[in-house]
């Protein structure tokens, strides 16, 4: 079970410092990712703990589409994303989109992507739009996804 950071007390938090470990180095990470939430303080004058969960809400794709394979074809099916993966995803999304900027400091990038993303804006949200736009054009095929649940029981 994961216990909550110390200096937030919040175990989403913790969670994100976790994915932000590279290693093993969690201290490394933890620095990593307190810098950035002083530099979302410091730019949005607003508690970076409200910034980081509008951010994880913004992120959060409601639909996915996953490969299923029906008589030698292969269909993208589009399937709801439970809570869980919808901020395992966000997460995951706001820390790739900030290791691939260049040019700054790893805190200050982070910082910069979860302001974006709390105001609906940057690179995650558009991979949130993309990753939905694919489930959406791909709703044929939800029956796929309920013929396969009635089968099994």
């Amino acid at each position: 079970m994961i216990k909550p950071e110390p200096k937030y007390n919040n175990i989403i938090i913790s969670k994100f410092i976790n994915y932000t470990m590279d290693e093993g180095k969690k201290l490394l990470a933890q620095k990593l990712v307190y810098k950035a939430f002083d530099v979302i303080e410091k730019k949005t004058k607003e508690d970076p703990v409200s910034v980081f969960d509008s951010a994880l809400k913004n992120a959060a794709p409601r639909f996915e589409t996953r490969p299923k394979r029906v008589g030698g074809a292969t269909y993208q099916v589009p399937y709801e994303v439970d809570d869980k993966r919808k901020t395992a995803l966000a997460m995951r999304w706001i820390l790739d989109v900030s290791r691939k900027k260049k040019g700054k400091p790893m805190h200050e990038k982070l910082a910069e992507e979860i302001i974006l993303a709390s105001k609906n804006e940057g690179v995650v949200i558009k991979k949130k739009t993309d990753v939905e736009r694919m489930a959406e054009a791909n709703k044929a095929f939800a029956h796929l996804a309920r013929t396969s649940k009635s089968k099994k029981k």
